[in-house]
């Protein structure tokens, strides 16, 4: 069996970071999908096509990142896809590669692998996360019917569930990604699994830097974060999107994708 890396990637200073990891990351995925912003430099992109298996592609409409990644991963031929905002995916692969790697061997055993945070890379979070995302998690967890951590972005799929996921979500509201993806799988009676991982741990204390940030450099860079006001209103309006996309999620009208792998 193989895995397709479908990944998303605004860019803040970790490409010298991703080509050093190249190598890890073409042993481990058959083929790596990167999304990018509109806004991306047209010379990264150049520069990554020395890159075998690497794709990358610039959307027109950032909103749609996630749903692109998707989609065009649902169009290969690999037996299975890692979802994984790349950005979180860099720092995993530099901090626990033995940890990631045994986790593409688990998600290739369900159609669905909700890979969430364990308690200590929760707890590395600023509280304006932690705080909201617990509303949805608690409520879609009961719905599904077992524990979730929905917003670690990073899931893995079948070929199939990707491809049903793919028919139909909704493009336009990315971190509802988070919580309808599940619910569009979980409704088309796709096998939902779940799996805790320590390297989905605090990512945004890498920024432009050249190595991952130590425990210290997480805790001032989450402390720092939640001193903003502004960014726990920004939380807020960012669970109502994946509140009201799992909501959606529950009662839209399904169709079967064109093309199925039986």
């Amino acid at each position: 069996m193989t895995v397709t890396l479908a990944a998303t990637w605004h860019p803040h200073g970790e490409t010298v970071r991703l080509r050093r990891l190249y190598p890890l990351l073409a042993e481990l995925y058959q083929e790596i999908i990167i999304v990018m912003p509109p806004q991306t430099h047209a010379g990264m992109v150049i520069a990554f096509k020395q890159f075998k298996k690497v794709t990358m592609v610039m959307v027109d409409d950032w909103k749609s990142g996630r749903y692109e990644a998707l989609r065009l991963a649902a169009e290969r031929d690999a037996s299975y896809i890692h979802y994984a905002d790349l950005d979180r995916l860099i720092r995993w692969a530099q901090t626990r590669p033995d940890e990631l790697r045994r986790t593409l061997e688990r998600i290739q055993q369900s159609d669905c692998a909700v890979i969430g945070r364990t308690e200590k890379a929760y707890e590395t979070h600023p509280q304006a996360l932690i705080q909201t995302e617990r509303t949805y998690n608690v409520m879609f967890s009961h719905i599904v019917g077992r524990q979730l951590d929905f917003s670690s972005g990073s899931k893995g799929f079948s070929l199939r569930a990707a491809q049903f996921i793919a028919s139909n979500g909704d493009s336009q509201h990315p971190f509802g990604t988070d919580v309808e993806w599940v619910i569009l799988a979980r409704r088309a009676g796709f096998e939902i699994s779940a799996m805790l991982v320590d390297g989905l741990d605090y990512e945004t204390a890498d920024r432009y830097s050249d190595a991952p940030a130590d425990d210290e450099q997480q805790k001032e860079a989450a402390h720092d974060y939640d001193l903003d006001p502004d960014h726990w209103v920004r939380r807020v309006e960012i669970a109502n999107e994946v509140i009201a996309a799992g909501l959606s999620a529950l009662k839209r009208e399904l169709i079967q994708p064109e093309r199925v792998l039986k």
